[in-house]
């Protein structure tokens, strides 16, 4: 039975008005009729939503965007307001996570073997349905995440996506036992994803151009913190590729040890120069990308980070203000993760 809602007339939000740089306004204030969940679908009033470099990508037309004014934001922290009929995992007043990953058709073979992240049919927050820069979200209850209430929201919303697709890709990076871990570009994700590594014992070396990240990477336990072109002070088992970077391909392969892997963690890349065979992948080098995370990914890093005390760096900005956290983001001004808290 649905669960209903206060009596909301509208919402306010920002919308993509027309992908474009950023500094040329491509998100729009809004103001919407309140949503209404429909058949397995959860109303949240949202607390914080974490900006994902996949926003800015959004904003700035990197990935077309897959319908008109869509509301982006899907690192979603709320309180349950209103239930659509066939729910019942959670209830009025629950603390519930939002993620990227918004739904899959649960058939195909990709699904079938655990592997929906691969879904062709899969949808996503923030790109085909409206996500979190707003006042209220609606969430799929199947795609939904319980979350503590003992944690200031604001620090939960970066595990979303940040964390999940971080964790993620240090798994597809097949990191070894004990192994020296190369992390190229240290912001939202990667500054999760080293506290993994460091928890299970890794050797984590961060290449980054930034000198405020190279500073928080050593101030969480890395063992260097270079510039992103540097090479690292020892050969690496593993390499995770953060940055949406192409030209850091090469510069990552070439920095690998034998058998080495590189991950490439982002939804979006720039062009990767010419590879060299002997260079760059003999000595059974791998390449690997990363597409999106399945839920069970999502569980395990949750989990993960509660029994580890992972830290959250966080920058929070007010709701109104989230085109100066994609300007910030875009210019790496963004210590940790940007996170908009409406109010």
């Amino acid at each position: 039975m649905a669960v209903p809602g206060p009596a909301v007339a509208d919402r306010s939000g920002w919308a993509v008005r027309t992908p474009g740089p950023i500094g040329t306004g491509p998100l729009a204030r809004v103001r919407r009729p309140e949503p209404v969940p429909g058949p397995g679908e959860l109303l949240l009033d949202v607390e914080a939503c974490g900006v994902c470099r996949t926003d800015l990508h959004l904003a700035e037309g990197d990935l077309p965007p897959r319908r008109p004014g869509t509301v982006p934001g899907h690192e979603i922290v709320g309180r349950v307001v209103a239930a659509g009929d066939g729910t019942g995992r959670f209830r009025v007043g629950d603390r519930v996570g939002g993620a990227w990953l918004r739904g899959t058709c649960g058939s195909c073979r990709y699904c079938r073997a655990g592997r929906e992240n691969l879904c062709p049919r899969s949808v996503y927050t923030g790109w085909d349905a409206d996500g979190g820069f707003a006042e209220t979200a609606v969430v799929p209850e199947d795609f939904a995440y319980g979350l503590p209430d003992d944690q200031d929201a604001a620090h939960l919303a970066p595990l979303l996506c940040a964390g999940i697709i971080g964790y993620r890709s240090l798994r597809r990076s097949a990191l070894p036992e004990g192994g020296r871990l190369g992390i190229y570009g240290f912001g939202a994700s990667a500054h999760l994803a080293a506290q993994v590594a460091l928890a299970e014992g890794a050797t984590v070396h961060v290449l980054t151009r930034s000198a405020s990240a190279r500073a928080l990477a050593l101030e969480l336990g890395a063992a260097s913190a270079g510039d992103a072109y540097d090479r690292p002070p020892e050969p690496l088992d593993s390499a995770i590729l953060f940055a949406p970077v192409g030209d850091l391909v090469p510069v990552a392969l070439e920095a690998l040890d034998r058998a080495g892997t590189l991950a490439i963690a982002g939804i979006h890349l720039s062009d990767v120069p010419v590879l060299n065979y002997q260079r760059h992948l003999f000595q059974e080098r791998d390449l690997r990308s990363v597409t999106s995370n399945t839920r069970e990914d999502g569980r395990e890093f949750l989990a993960l980070a509660r029994r580890i005390g992972i830290r959250v760096t966080v920058s929070p900005y007010p709701l109104s203000e989230a085109d100066r956290a994609l300007a910030d983001l875009a210019a790496d001004r963004v210590r940790g993760a940007a996170v908009l808290v409406p109010g």
